[in-house]
């Protein structure tokens, strides 16, 4: 525990001081789609507090979304009209210039030993930022866009401004990830034989139990009406499948509809579709990868439901 602190301090004074050069060499690098109408001051304040954000994530090992930086940062952007998926394009741009920069400084680079245990921390701190932002939004009234009402996850716009961060990540570092689509089974039945009141309340409860099943690294959002998503950050394929699985059987067992009028029990299970990025290249894209993952799931469906069907093929 006291080598991660002493990491964790020695590489975030290492980021302090190369705050300017990380922030302008995230500037410089893109193009900054979604920010071409914004002014280059303001593009470089943006990028420099993204810098701040890291470096208090990686100091501290977690970011308080309450964090006044954070604030700052959303406030800022609002007044540009910067959106979500820009701002998670300037956190990847600045965690890319990060490492960019350790692999520069003497005491680390990419042939030290604790390099791979560094670069964990790096993408660590960047999705805790994107966490953090992502949560401060959804609290705040009339963000209804980045936050779910009913279930509370994260939006679609959400989860793909995250996937399309993990895609440029994983394409750099050659990192696997992993995108689960779950598609409760038969909803339209449920409305219409118990009321939409029922069906809300089952996609609240594969809500809950979806967003208590994955680790606090993974996004987990409501992706449509009836469909959640989530998407996995260096995983190999058969531990993604694995808990796929796992996650269907534990719906079926958890969760079920009871019928006061016949004292009967209605099942709810789920469709799951498993995409796994073992080699992504640059043409990839969110909406791509999440319609591939759904054509599993009709496959699914097509086989009678409530079974897990591997995308394909895989991104890349």
């Amino acid at each position: 525990m006291q080598d991660a602190v002493e990491l964790r301090g020695h590489v975030a004074r290492s980021l302090h001081g190369s705050a300017d050069s990380i922030a302008s060499e995230a500037v410089g690098v893109y193009p900054f789609a979604g920010m071409e109408k914004v002014g280059a001051d303001h593009r470089a304040h943006l990028t420099q507090l993204a810098v701040q954000l890291i470096i208090a994530a990686v100091r501290d090992g977690t970011l308080d979304p309450k964090h006044v930086v954070v604030s700052t940062l959303l406030q800022v952007s609002s007044e540009r009209q910067v959106g979500v998926h820009a701002l998670f394009t300037v956190i990847y741009l600045v965690e890319r210039a990060a490492l960019d920069a350790l692999a520069l400084d003497d005491s680390f680079g990419v042939a030290s030993e604790p390099w791979p245990a560094l670069t964990q921390l790096v993408h660590r701190a960047a999705f805790d930022v994107c966490a953090a932002l992502a949560e401060h939004m959804g609290s705040r009234n009339g963000d209804a866009g980045i936050a779910d009402p009913l279930t509370t996850l994260h939006t679609r716009a959400v989860f793909l401004a995250a996937l399309d961060k993990e895609i440029q990540r994983s394409e750099r570092l050659g990192e696997p990830f992993a995108v689960i689509l779950i598609d409760v089974d038969r909803l339209a039945d449920i409305n219409a034989r118990y009321g939409y009141g029922a069906g809300d309340r089952v996609l609240e409860r594969v809500g809950i139990v979806v967003r208590n099943y994955f680790r606090d690294t993974d996004w987990v959002a409501r992706l449509a009406e009836d469909t959640f998503a989530i998407l996995l950050p260096a995983i190999q394929g058969h531990n993604a499948e694995r808990l796929a699985e796992r996650m269907r059987i534990s719906v079926q067992e958890r969760l079920q509809i009871h019928d006061h009028r016949s004292d009967q029990q209605f099942p709810v299970t789920i469709s799951i579709g498993v995409l796994v990025a073992e080699v992504v290249s640059r043409t990839a894209r969110a909406e791509g990868l999440v319609a591939a993952a759904e054509e599993a799931i009709e496959r699914a469906k097509l086989a009678g439901g409530n079974r897990v069907e591997r995308a394909e093929p895989a991104a890349g």
